[in-house]
């Protein structure tokens, strides 16, 4: 018989805790136990003047993943409006169109554009790791082709957008998911028609690679986004036993198709040359550009990641704007 201090069953184990933190937003225990806030890391002020009009879609049911639709109030059916998607970052584990600086961004996007801005969610990693996010960018792009060839489509979107100037931009990881949709498209855009995607904008695009550039390994320390919280996001998003060198991760990776065959429509790169992705994004637009690919590239002095939306009326952020509408000018026709 056993005495009480020999009994197993009655051995306490410690509480689950913290082993991975996400700017707050996203915590996963020790037991692998996930928590999400539903507060947003974020939490500014909404500055909706009206001006421009809104609403949410779901645009793939079987993950009743949502997009937000936006478009000038005065629009009408007399002039029709390019569209504008923009897919949020937040490293592929955190962030929604409903957090309120990705949608004052898109507010202004919209006004200032004078376009039809699309705001699509994607599922998020730990729960869904990549490539889940690549299908849910793609699938809301196919969303907007079935809009457009639908029998019954929703005039609040096509009474006043031109499925044939559509621009697609991503910032962070929606940037590395703009990239994704720019190589699997192609030139002209082909398996969306009647869509016609005329040009990507890659907002300081979220790459990695298992070698360090010389920012990532000499840049403060304190940086807006980190080397610590970036190599946080892809532990956390990658495949089950993938490194920073897949595919999905570097585009110019060991294993990664070239590019350089590869028939692409127009590309902007843009990043702060305070980013710890400055390096990347720039070594991605000399490449293509000695591939002889049609890249723009931008840099902003001084600049941390995001820094449009976390500041969206400062004079880098209006300079920025500026250098999207004449983009999106250049290549609407």
């Amino acid at each position: 018989m056993s005495s009480p201090s020999s009994d197993h069953s009655s051995t306490v184990h410690p509480p689950p805790y913290v082993v991975d933190d996400c700017r707050g937003v996203l915590q996963v225990y020790s037991d692998g136990s996930i928590v999400r806030s539903s507060k947003p890391s974020f939490n500014v002020p909404v500055h909706d003047d009206g001006s421009v009009l809104w609403k949410d879609v779901v645009f793939e049911p079987t993950h009743n993943l949502q997009l937000r639709l936006y478009k000038p109030a005065d629009s009408s059916s007399s002039s029709k409006l390019p569209i504008f998607y923009y897919i949020h970052g937040g490293g592929f584990c955190i962030g929604s169109f409903t957090w309120p600086n990705f949608h004052n961004y898109c507010l202004r996007l919209s006004s200032e554009l004078r376009a039809v801005v699309i705001a699509p969610d994607y599922r998020l990693a730990p729960e869904n790791r990549l490539p889940a996010a690549m299908d849910d960018a793609f699938a809301a792009v196919k969303w907007l082709q079935a809009q457009a060839t639908s029998n019954d489509p929703d005039p609040w979107l096509t009474e006043v957008a031109d499925f044939d100037r559509v621009f697609i931009s991503g910032d962070s990881a929606g940037g590395n998911l703009a990239h994704y949709l720019a190589v699997r498209l192609g030139r002209g855009s082909p398996e969306m028609a009647p869509l016609r995607v005329r040009g990507y904008l890659l907002l300081a695009p979220f790459f990695s690679g298992n070698a360090r550039t010389q920012l990532e390994a000499e840049g403060p320390k304190d940086a807006f986004l980190n080397l610590e919280l970036m190599d946080r996001f892809w532990r956390l998003s990658v495949p089950i036993g993938a490194d920073r060198d897949h595919p999905l991760v570097n585009p110019f990776g060991p294993s990664s198709k070239s590019l350089e065959g590869i028939d692409l429509d127009p590309i902007l790169v843009i990043v702060g040359t305070s980013d710890l992705l400055r390096d990347r994004c720039k070594d991605y637009a000399d490449r293509l550009k000695n591939w002889r690919k049609n890249i723009e590239y931008a840099e902003f002095e001084g600049m941390q990641h995001g820094f449009f939306t976390v500041d969206p009326n400062s004079e880098d952020a209006n300079r920025l704007m500026v250098i999207i509408k004449q983009f999106v000018e250049k290549h609407s026709f």
